[in-house]
């Protein structure tokens, strides 16, 4: 499964997470392999998260990044 699919998969449940605004994909700086970019208002420390609006660390086995709409 490719990003795109992967993407496509998952983007209604991880658009139903707290404080996620968007979900593309992306590539990564240091790899160049595709991820799948999950956009956050503002980035909250997994521990400070519920585990159902935990956003995962990857999905299919693609990569997920977080990026927080908030930073400069």
């Amino acid at each position: 499964m490719d990003a795109r699919q992967a993407r496509r998969l998952h983007e209604e449940r991880l658009m139903a997470l707290a404080h996620v605004s968007g979900v593309g994909i992306g590539r990564d700086e240091d790899s160049g392999e595709d991820v799948i970019v999950v956009f956050v208002t503002r980035k909250v420390p997994r521990d400070d998260l519920a585990p159902e609006d935990t956003v995962p660390d990857e999905l299919e086995g693609i990569p997920v990044r977080v990026l927080p709409m908030d930073s400069p």
